[in-house]
Order: structure tokens, then C-alpha cells, then sequence
């Protein structure tokens, strides 16, 4: 760096070295040491510390100085690498450890070292480059501080391009599309259209003007949240009864009558076969659905099913959170047999009916069509599971034990 040091040494007084400070915290930037700073801009290396890590207040004459480059520290945990992180990567840098392997000991993405590397090491004079972690750390935090100008206010031949096609109709994404189509050797000319969408809609920032929201096919001029609890619909018109409210005597399988239920899906999506295991005895029964399976014939059928069992074999169903439910409230009303849900992702709390899917795929493979079985293939298919003797009943067979429990 090329620095003509000041001619006049006499003592400055209350006249700052405002040139000479400038100078000096760019080489530090650079990855100088204080030594040679120093000398470059011709000032004695206590002062030079003493611009680097401050000085506190002696009594009423000297008041404190910051430190050189001083910003807030970030308060609480961080998303961010800090200062020890930097230090680490340094040392395993200085090892020859691979960037994976750092990656790997701070937590981190390999991209995310990868990219602090890149981004924050030092060049030295000679055009080598070194990773040194305070001077790093300075050049993020120097970095961090919001707000910052938008790349749309920062170039006004953009700004233009965006607010003429918006005129004209043009939707955020087939603008963006647009300037990499006809800039296409120019980076700073490109955006995603976020960054329109942010443009038009965040208040304070006027990179675009106003009225232009009003050209977007929503016709909204400010974004409409979409992840607000208080407005989310309920998903069922009826509402859910949880697993949770279950009566005990289902949890420990003790009382026969409470049902597993769910589908199997067919190829494609458009056929589907029901499927009813019985908790206590691993009895199952098969539905048929021979048209769609909407919320209606999954009902219908439900209701044709279980008016076949005796009273005491109707106690509860438990189901998954399945669109095909949404009728859970009318079956309920015409077969006096509440509906309890699980919770999302849960499968296990219906592990017997989970199994006896699994089972059933040896007669309906996946990805065939399930609408070409007949009730009376069904049927048997069920006949033919629920003679199999379970390890889980004592090598007893599902017709035997409720043969067993209808007899008592």
C-alpha cells in the first residue's frame, strides 16, 4: 500500500489523525501486523495498539476510546460462526485437515466452512492467501448490520427494466427470467423475483413505486400471510376426537370392539380397498369400494360393514387423519360408534392395522389396480388371514378367539 507519511512530526494536539487511523485499520483489514502497519503509516506501534483494542477512561482528561472497527456483539445464542469457530477452522487449517472433517467437528455444513474460507481469508501482498480468524471475525461482524440497500435502489438500470414490465403485466418470476435472458454476461443485473416481491410489498424500502403492486395477478398490495394459526382452517368440518382421549380399556387391548381402520391405495391413486382390524383379536374386515374413495362411499361402506357385528364388537374406530374421514361425524350418528384420530406421522398408534396392510399387499400388490377385486375375492382374502394362527394370540387363529369371546 502506498502511504506518504505526514512531513510535519510536530504533536498534534486536539488535531486528529483521522488519514493516518484510516490507513491503518485498512492494513489491519488486510491481514498486516501491527508492527508493520505501523511503519507503513509512520506512527509509533503503541499508538497503533491503542487504536486496535481501545483504551479505557484515566480520570476526567482522557476519555475512552473504542476499539478499531468495535461493533455490538450479537445477543444470545447464534445461527452465525463465531469467533471460537474461526479460531478452530484456523488450527485444523494450519493441520491440513479437510474442510469436511472441520465441518464435521463444529456441526456445521461443509458448505458453510467452505464458504467463510472464501469469503474472509486475507491476501497478503505477495497474493497469498491466509485465513486468519480475528481479522475474519471483524470482517463478518463488519458485514452483519442491517438494514442494508437493496440491489433494486442500488441500480437504477434495474429498477427501470423491473417497473416497465410491471406496467405492462409481467409476473416477478418471468421478469427475473427475462433480465438473465437479455443480460447475460452481467451478474449485478440479475434477481430472484423474492427480491421483487420484497420490493413492492415491505414497507420503507421504496425501490419500486407503490401503485405497482396493483399490476399483480393477485391484486394485493400487501402479501397475505399464510401460516397465521388464528386463520388456518380446521380440516375436518366435524371436529377431531385425538387418540389421546381414547378410552384406556383400548390402549391395553383388555376389551374387544375397538377397530383399527385405513386404506390401501391402489395404482395411480384411483382405487382403494378399506381395511378394519379388531384390536383385541387381530380379526380383520375388508371393505369394498368399488367407485372413488371419497369421504361418502368410505362412510356408506364403513356403516354396511360394521352393522354386521353385534353390539358389544361396536366400541370405537381409530383412524388416521385421511381426507377419506371427512364424514366421520355422520357415520358416528348412524352407527353410534365414536372416531378417534392420530396424531400427524404417528402410524405406530395403529400398529395392528399397519401390519395387517402389510400383509394384505401379498394379495394386492402395489401399484395394480384394487377396483378389479370383487366382495366375494375380499372375503375370502379376509377368511383366509383371519385362519392364520398368530404368534401374538398364543398360535391361536383371529376366528378362534373370536369365536371364543362371541360364545362368552
Amino acid at each position: 500500500m502506498d502511504f506518504e507519511i505526514r512531513r510535519d512530526r510536530t504533536p498534534q494536539g486536539p488535531r486528529k489523525l483521522s488519514r493516518e487511523r484510516e490507513a491503518y485499520s485498512r492494513l489491519m483489514q488486510q491481514g498486516y501486523s501491527n508492527r508493520e502497519a505501523c511503519r507503513i503509516v509512520g506512527i509509533a506501534t503503541r499508538t497503533g495498539r491503542k487504536w486496535l483494542y481501545g483504551r479505557k477512561p484515566t480520570g476526567a482528561q482522557r476519555k475512552a476510546l473504542a476499539p478499531l472497527g468495535a461493533v455490538a456483539a450479537p445477543s444470545g445464542p447464534s445461527r452465525y460462526l463465531c469467533e471460537a469457530d474461526r479460531i478452530h477452522i484456523a488450527d485444523r487449517l494450519r493441520e491440513k485437515a479437510s474442510t469436511r472433517a472441520i465441518a464435521a467437528e463444529l456441526g456445521r455444513s461443509p458448505s458453510t466452512v467452505s464458504r467463510e474460507i472464501r469469503r474472509n481469508c486475507t491476501i497478503d501482498p505477495r497474493g497469498q492467501r491466509h485465513y486468519r480468524p480475528h481479522a475474519a471475525q471483524s470482517r463478518a461482524e463488519a458485514r452483519r448490520p442491517r438494514p442494508k440497500p437493496g440491489k433494486i435502489a442500488r441500480n437504477p438500470e434495474l429498477r427501470d427494466f423491473i417497473q416497465d414490465r410491471l406496467t405492462i403485466r409481467w409476473s416477478p418470476e418471468q421478469i427475473c427470467q427475462a433480465l438473465r435472458s437479455q443480460f447475460p454476461d452481467r451478474p449485478e443485473m440479475y434477481v430472484v423475483h423474492e427480491t421483487v416481491y420484497q420490493a413492492l410489498y415491505v414497507q420503507g424500502r421504496g425501490e419500486l413505486r407503490r401503485e405497482l403492486a396493483r399490476a399483480l395477478r393477485s391484486g394485493r398490495a400487501r402479501r397475505k400471510p399464510q401460516r397465521q394459526a388464528a386463520s388456518r382452517q380446521p380440516r375436518f368440518t366435524t371436529p377431531m376426537v385425538m387418540i389421546s382421549e381414547r378410552p384406556a380399556e383400548a390402549s391395553d387391548r383388555a376389551v374387544p370392539g375397538h377397530w383399527e381402520g385405513d386404506l390401501i391405495i391402489g395404482k395411480d391413486g384411483k382405487s382403494a380397498i378399506g381395511t378394519l382390524v379388531e384390536r383385541a383379536t387381530r380379526y380383520v374386515m375388508l371393505l369394498h369400494l368399488p367407485g372413488d374413495h371419497s369421504a361418502e362411499n368410505v362412510r356408506d361402506a364403513l356403516v354396511t360393514t360394521v352393522e354386521t357385528l353385534p353390539a358389544h364388537l361396536r366400541r370405537s374406530l381409530t383412524w388416521d387423519q385421511g381426507s377419506e374421514m371427512a364424514a366421520h361425524g355422520s357415520f358416528t350418528v348412524a352407527t353410534g360408534i365414536p372416531v378417534y384420530f392420530c396424531d400427524p406421522a404417528s402410524p405406530w398408534q395403529r400398529g395392528s392395522n399397519e401390519n395387517t396392510n402389510g400383509l394384505l399387499r401379498q394379495y394386492f400388490p402395489k401399484g395394480t389396480d384394487l377396483s378389479v377385486h370383487s366382495p366375494g375375492h375380499l372375503a375370502s382374502v379376509a377368511a383366509e388371514l383371519n385362519g392364520r394362527p398368530r404368534k401374538t394370540l398364543g398360535w391361536e387363529t383371529p376366528a378362534e378367539r373370536l369365536h371364543k369371546l362371541l360364545t362368552a
